[in-house]
């Protein structure tokens, strides 16, 4: 509803999964109105259900989009309510979404359910036999986002020794050796990959943030080095497996399905100010609560060129870029991924954290350093590739999965045996 006017719909299929309709930009809500100053939101329309059954001294509130996206258009609606209660799943990645939204709707009004065990979504609440009225009753208001106390700290650790296995991040679907490894994908995060010069970098990102998006992390691209039209190309195939140039009989339904992952792009191309793409990030972010920004290339966009005279220009500009975005990354709770060229390295000669052009400060900032390397099988005389997770901030693991690159679908993904 937006007003009184019906502007939408959501659909609940037998296997409690649901659709929104429109599937993007969604200007209304879900609503059970009880004439109250306090709203109760959830982003599932089963806990909806189950909360509008239950004695709440609450409106009760379902999202369009669910965790995926708080449309601006949405902020009015709910600017007529004193206290608003975010009650998600009870997972780590859940209340980062939570934490996120409180951002966009004023924190000093905003309480949070924390995600114990004892305190699942609603729905499984109220199929267990859980006290709702009783926990809605414990939700803890949002702290002021630069004072903390132990207080507020010794709820997050709980909530993480609760949640240890889900607090990794959301996993991959196409390499499971990296979950493996990385454990998850993290919001706050700054990752880095690099590679040798037609290694795949590119190509590789695009089914890293692709399997990551068709997993819900809203995705925001900046290809500063090839256009949009190709990436989105390049995205469709690896999404499909399949050349989109002999299935053009199957382009639009491949292009709607396609169209419903929450990835953006942005218009940039070749040399832009840092300001004015950090200035276009912050605003997709905080609009469409971007959960991974992509930067492919940092040379690109910066203009930078390794036969580029100056040495302490160029590195000092690249310095300004990797500390914008480490900060961006911590302050907005945002995963950033930078694709940087390495320096010129003798042939043969492995990459390390060292080889990244402009020296030690990106590899110091980075919580995660992914390297595409080469090796030559003596065996077969046939060119080896893997992915190197050279470093990990997380957990400290650090390993290889071997890389095998499909031609026809563009992908790397790991085959099922």
């Amino acid at each position: 509803m937006y007003g009184n006017e019906t502007v939408g719909y959501k659909t609940l299929k037998s296997d409690c999964s649901e659709e929104s309709f429109p599937f993007k930009g969604a200007k209304g809500i879900v609503i059970n109105s009880r004439q109250k100053k306090s709203a109760l939101i959830v982003a599932k329309l089963l806990d909806f259900l189950a909360l509008v059954s239950e004695p709440l001294e609450h409106d009760i509130i379902c999202l369009p989009h669910g965790q995926q996206n708080l449309p601006q258009e949405l902020l009015p609606l709910l600017e007529q309510y004193d206290n608003l209660i975010l009650w998600f799943d009870n997972d780590s990645v859940s209340w980062g979404n939570a934490k996120m939204f409180t951002k966009k709707l004023s924190e000093g009004r905003c309480s949070l359910i924390r995600p114990l065990e004892n305190q699942p979504a609603p729905y499984i609440c109220l199929k267990n036999g859980y006290n709702i009225p009783t926990i809605v009753k414990s939700a803890q208001p949002v702290s002021h986002a630069s004072i903390v106390t132990f207080a507020n700290l010794r709820e997050d650790v709980l909530t993480e020794l609760y949640n240890s296995d889900k607090v990794s991040g959301v996993k991959w679907e196409r390499f499971p050796a990296l979950n493996g490894i990385l454990k998850g994908h993290r919001r706050g995060e700054l990752s880095i990959l690099t590679g040798p010069t037609g290694s795949g970098k590119t190509t590789f990102m695009s089914e890293y943030s692709l399997d990551l998006a068709c997993s819900s992390v809203t995705t925001l691209w900046g290809s500063f080095e090839i256009r949009n039209q190709r990436l989105a190309k390049t995205m469709m195939t690896q999404m499909f497996c399949a050349p989109l140039e002999k299935n053009l009989n199957k382009f639009n339904e491949w292009a709607d399905k396609f169209e419903r992952l929450p990835i953006y792009f942005m218009t940039f191309h070749g040399q832009q100010p840092l300001n004015t793409v950090m200035e276009a990030v912050e605003h997709a972010t905080y609009v469409h609560d971007v959960a991974h920004v992509i930067i492919d290339n940092v040379q690109f966009m910066l203009g930078i060129s390794s036969s580029e005279a100056g040495f302490l220009d160029r590195f000092s500009r690249q310095d300004a870029l990797i500390a914008s975005f480490r900060n961006f990354a911590t302050t907005c709770n945002c995963h950033v991924t930078l694709v940087i060229h390495p320096r010129k390295e003798r042939d043969g000669e492995q990459l390390t954290p060292n080889s990244i052009f402009g020296g030690a400060k990106a590899a110091q900032e980075a919580d995660n350093v992914l390297i595409i390397q080469h090796k030559m099988s003596h065996a077969s005389l046939k060119l080896r590739k893997y992915l190197q997770v050279a470093k990990n901030r997380f957990s400290g693991d650090l390993g290889i999965m071997p890389l095998e690159f499909d031609k026809e679908a563009l992908s790397f993904r790991t085959k099922q045996k």
